[in-house]
Formats: C-alpha cells, structure tokens, sequence
C-alpha cells in the first residue's frame, strides 16, 4: 500500500505554514535530477527554472490570502503528450525530438496552471502509447520501485508518470489511458489511478493514439487526490470528500476472461480483498458476461487503436519509419490492413457491445477485477523476446481495454498486502458513473487500508 503523502496533507502542510511551495518543488527537483536515481528515465524533460518560478508565485500568492485550489503549490508531472508552449512534445519517440516547440498549452496544462500546480516535468512513457509495459528503447525505462534489484516494468504506457509519484519527484502525474495507460502502472507500482469516462476531459492539445479510446486521467497516492486532481482536468469544482459505505453495495465480479491467467500472488491478493468487501457487507455476485468473451472477435479485422493511430502516423511512418520503435511501429502498421467498412462495422458493433454490457450490469454499483493478472515481471525477459514482449503486453491490457471499449469509467487502487508485491483492484462502471466510482473507491480504501 502507498505511504506517501496525499494532496490533503499537502495542502494541510502549506495552510499550516509546516513547508511552502519552493521546499516541495525544490525537493522534488532534487530526487528528479538525483544521478543515482530514475530520474533521468522518468522524464524527458525537467522544467526546472519554469517549476521554481511557479512556485515562489504561489507562495507569494497564498501569502496574500489566495489559494485556487488543493493543487497550489504542489508538484505535478505530465506526461509527454501534452502540448506545453514553448516545449517540445515527443510522445516518448526519438521521432519528434526535433519538432517544432508547441505554440499554445493543452486544455489540461492550461487547466493546471490555472489551479496553482507546479509543473516540474514531462515524463517518459510508452512510444506514442502503445504499450501497457512502459518499455522505451528511445529514453530508457523506468524501474518498478518494487525489487529494483531485479529491475522490473514500471507499466505503461504513463510509465514515467507512476515513477515520478512513488520516488517523490511530483505528488500527483497526469497520464492518458486508451487500454489501461494509466491504470496498469498504478497497479504494478502500487498507486491509485483514475480512468475518467472519455468525454470527461479535453484531449485537445495532446498526441494522439485512439481518438475513440484515449482519456486524460491522473496517477496519485490516493483515490482523493485522484477525485481532487480528475475535477481540476475536466474543469468542474474540486467535490467536497464523498466516501459510499461498503455495506449494501452491489458488485459483480465478471466470470467470463478477466480472471484467466492471474498468478498467484495476484489471485491471492484478489480473494483477499473480496472476503473483506464480503465481510464489510457487500453483496457479491460473480457474474458471467459473455461479451467479454466476443470481444476478441469484434476485433478480429483491427482495432480502433491501430486504425486510428495508423491514420495519424502513416505518412510520418513512411519518412521516418526506422526510427520509431519496431514493436511499436508494427501494432501501428496493422491499422493499415483495415479498410473503411471494417472500421465503421466496428464502431456499430462496439455501440451495440456497450449496450448489452451495460444491460447485463445495470442492477449493480461496480464491477470488480483485478486491474493486471500478474505481478510485474522484469525488463530483461521482455527485452530479449518478441514473443515475451507481445505476450505478456496482450495479458496485461486485457482487462482494463474492455473498460475502455466501454467507453468506461475506472479505478485501480492497491489490495496487496504490505511488503508484498503491488497488485491493483479495479472498480469500474459504465461511462457517466464517475463521481459513484470514486464515491465507492474512497469507501473500498478504507477499507482496504485497514488491514
């Protein structure tokens, strides 16, 4: 479970006069560029001059009277997808190192600013999305903070964003999540993180991998400071704290895929944490869903990711192609054996999917599963096999792309036990259901935390 300190305390800090601004970010700076640490595979850029100055601004603010929101003065990380002006955004690819600067700042980072967060730095992850590992042969990779020693992955593709957050380089990371971007490194590093219903927050202003899938969501070391960080992002007023009460709630368990190849820690982990859910008073239903089981045959001809990537990277594929990643540039080419009918067959059917799933879960509060079937495993068996490689990243997106093709809203948060390798349990609803998962996020924590 995450010991690190949440937004609250933070703030609690700040109000208190305990620390200001410029101490948060000028530590947070230090384990950045700290030579013995990750930081220089965390992020691909450090903001160093740009963060301090934003800082001493919001000390001199909050000396005034003058706090926007729980996010002042709190370091923040931001993946690299993100338009910052005057910044290069490369999407983790040595392709877009020599790119013009952006000319105007994302929604989310104008967003940001506007709440007084301290932007140190953009981080490292996945070439342009598209991986759940986190490995990046352009930047380096980050390691798990769990068994460094074996050097093992951070998850992807915000892998940089999950490493910022547990070595103390950012209190909270921005990441994007089209198959499970954010969640799965929230899970194999033990964060909390927050898959939004996509329409929720703007992707305006960010490098692109699935305009039908991708979402903004943050990484954190709680599910209120995810709940405070996802309101600035979608622009709405930060909720007062809103915990739903274990007791009586409705979860369904999915029988069907989801729990296929889970390792023994996490089937461990898992049971554990619905025998507490159970004991607390939820009603437990496991729950067969078939359409999980159509899932891979809805998908047959392609999928919207590598179609839709295909379309935004097919003439930068055909200059620079050499550069990119090879792992990643041949899920992007496979877009291109989808035709128009394909694609459009497959959003008719994807509309149809998500309205037989949400019929079959209707009478409940959430779904729960585990976030990843397995614990991390190391870079160097991923590294030195294809087959490896693309077996173990199938695995680990599975379970969080089907709430992404439900244009789904989720929550992973850690249930493993302490000293114990991270396992994530995700909570998920239908899309809209935000602020109920997060509600009922806060409640299962508790929880969670209390054993």
């Amino acid at each position: 479970m995450s010991h690190l300190p949440t937004l609250e305390q933070l703030g609690a800090a700040l109000a208190a006069g305990r620390t200001r601004a410029l101490a948060l970010t000028e530590a947070a700076l230090a384990r950045a560029q700290d030579a013995a640490g990750e930081g220089a595979r965390v992020f691909t850029h450090i903001s160093r001059e740009r963060a301090l100055a934003a800082a001493r601004a919001s000390d001199t603010l909050r000396a005034a009277g003058i706090v926007r929101s729980p996010l002042e003065g709190i370091p923040v990380s931001v993946k690299d997808l993100f338009d910052v002006a005057g910044e290069v955004t490369t999407a983790g690819s040595a392709v877009l190192r020599g790119a013009p600067p952006a000319t105007r700042n994302a929604p989310v980072i104008d967003r940001l600013i506007a709440a007084g967060a301290v932007i140190v730095g953009r981080t490292n992850m996945s070439e342009f999305a598209f991986s759940g590992l986190g490995l990046n042969p352009h930047w380096g990779t980050p390691a798990n903070p769990w068994d460094r020693a074996s050097r093992r992955i951070p998850g992807g593709s915000s892998s940089g964003a999950a490493v910022s957050v547990t070595d103390g380089m950012a209190a909270v990371a921005i990441g994007s999540d089209t198959g499970g971007s954010v969640r799965i490194p929230a899970a194999l590093c033990g964060l909390t993180g927050f898959k939004p219903t996509q329409r929720r927050v703007s992707i305006d202003g960010t490098v692109p991998l699935s305009t039908s899938l991708d979402s903004i969501g943050p990484l954190g070391a709680s599910v209120r400071c995810c709940a405070i960080t996802d309101a600035v992002l979608a622009g709405q007023p930060v909720p007062a704290p809103t915990v739903r009460d274990v007791a009586g709630t409705r979860l369904a368990v999915p029988q069907t895929v989801v729990l296929d190849g889970m390792d023994a820690t996490v089937a461990s982990a898992f049971e554990r944490a619905l025998s507490r859910l159970s004991a607390a008073g939820a009603r437990i239903t496991r729950l067969a869903v078939p359409e999980f089981a159509q899932f891979a045959a809805l998908n047959a001809r392609g999928t919207l990711a590598a179609a839709e990537a295909w379309a935004w990277h097919r003439a930068l594929l055909a200059e620079r192609g050499a550069e990119y990643d090879p792992r990643v540039s041949s899920r992007i080419r496979g877009g291109e054996k989808m035709g128009a009918a394909d694609y459009i067959d497959l959003l008719a059917a994807r509309r149809r999917w998500i309205a037989q799933v949400g019929a079959r879960v209707s009478g409940f509060d959430a779904l729960v599963l585990p976030t990843v079937p397995i614990v991390a495993p190391r870079m160097a068996n991923l590294e030195a096999s294809d087959e490896a490689y693309f077996a173990a990243n199938g695995l680990i997106l599975r379970n969080p792309t089907l709430i992404n093709f439900l244009d789904g809203c989720a929550l992973s948060l850690p249930c493993h036990a302490p000293g114990q390798a991270p396992v994530g349990l995700m909570l998920a609803g239908p899309g809209g259901r935000d602020p109920d998962i997060l509600a009922l996020g806060q409640g299962v924590e508790l929880l969670l935390r209390a054993a």
